[in-house]
């Protein structure tokens, strides 16, 4: 069940709140759920929801960060719409542990999801 709604009249979220927060795609299909968030520890800005899709009753789903930029949360869903297809997840440049530390990989990843760079947007 999706948590995100847990203080609807707030402007911030915890990060608790968001796990299990459900996921639609360009069509309105649910294509996963929140499983954690990525922050960079310099900036303090989220950079990633990590999402898991797939599976069968938490059996064989596979996570993938997803570029924070590229969800917007839709009260009518209670929960976050995306542009991002299930194609675009499985056609998704390799992800591994040390993706994080590499720069270009970031740069790649944004690319792929057509997501702007956490790094480059203005503080709101």
């Amino acid at each position: 069940m999706a948590r995100a709604t847990a203080h609807p009249n707030h402007n911030c979220i915890s990060s608790e709140d968001i796990h299990g927060t459900e996921v639609y795609g360009p069509d309105g299909k649910k294509i996963g759920e929140i499983d954690h968030l990525i922050i960079d520890k310099t900036s303090g800005r989220v950079g990633y929801a990590v999402m898991s899709f797939g599976g069968f009753m938490g059996l064989n789903h596979s996570h993938y960060p997803i570029p924070w930029g590229a969800l917007q949360y839709d009260t009518s869903l209670s929960g976050f719409r995306t542009n991002i297809t299930e194609q675009m997840l499985k056609d998704a440049p390799q992800f591994s542990d040390d993706s994080w530390q590499d720069r270009n990989w970031e740069v790649q990843w944004h690319k792929h999801y057509r997501a702007p760079h956490y790094w480059e947007m203005a503080a709101q």
